[in-house]
């Protein structure tokens, strides 16, 4: 289900997007259905949660690189919303301290969780390239990367309820995150892709939106493939 219109012109295009979230989006990746089985121990959740921290903190950073490369002042009225979300501001919460607070009903800690030296190297490696890819590309493709967030509300909401009911333990406020993510995605989902049909017409640009998602599924099962390598080699 594609959140905006979609012209007939385009629908051969928005097929392939969605065809890409349906092979590679990193809720399939065998860590994520452990997780959603009940089948994680205390520890493998701490090292999860503070792990993708990493991958957290990034976010503002990677959407200001996107604005960066952006012309149209208006693109950035709106996309600018995306740092305030995780930054948060003096009156919200945001995004990183959302997280900050699972970390907590992990049972892991703020400082473990800025510590660098706590992320496996295969989630630094995967999370900065995809920091250098949005500085470097052209910026409606670091925008088509951000697309895995039409596959994202499904795997928020399973993940609450996977929560819920196999891991009580963890303390209400821990998820949080999951909870604002669900009810508030949409509006930077339908942003995101109207922006996508707009500027991706030609055959070439299409193409590369299509490569640029997949790079970024690839480089969040990246992220899994290291936190359950450092998970079995505790």
């Amino acid at each position: 289900m594609f959140p905006v219109e979609v012209p007939d012109a385009q629908r051969d295009f928005v097929e392939r997007l969605l065809d890409v979230g349906a092979r590679k989006y990193h809720d399939k990746h065998p860590f994520h259905e452990a997780m959603n089985a009940g089948r994680l121990g205390r520890d493998d959740l701490r090292l999860w949660a503070v792990s993708r921290f990493y991958y957290q903190r990034l976010i503002p950073r990677k959407d200001a690189a996107i604005l960066a490369n952006v012309d149209d002042p208006a693109i950035r009225r709106r996309w600018v919303l995306r740092i305030l979300e995780h930054d948060g501001t003096e009156e919200r919460e945001g995004g990183i301290e959302a997280w900050l607070r699972l970390v907590e009903a992990v049972g892991g800690t703020r400082e473990e969780a800025w510590d660098d030296r706590a992320v496996p190297p295969g989630v630094r490696f995967a999370v900065d390239k995809y920091l250098e890819f949005c500085r470097r590309a052209p910026w409606i493709e670091a925008v088509a990367s951000s697309l895995t967030e039409l596959f994202a509300r499904r795997l928020h909401r399973v993940r609450l309820e996977a929560f819920l009911e196999h891991y009580p333990w963890v303390d209400e406020a821990g998820l949080r995150y999951f909870r604002s993510r669900i009810a508030n995605l949409h509006m930077d989902v339908e942003h995101g892709a109207s922006l996508v049909l707009e500027h991706c017409r030609t055959d070439e640009q299409q193409d590369r939106a299509v490569d640029a998602l997949e790079l970024k599924c690839d480089l969040l099962w990246a992220q899994l493939d290291a936190i359950e390598a450092a998970c079995r080699g505790r």
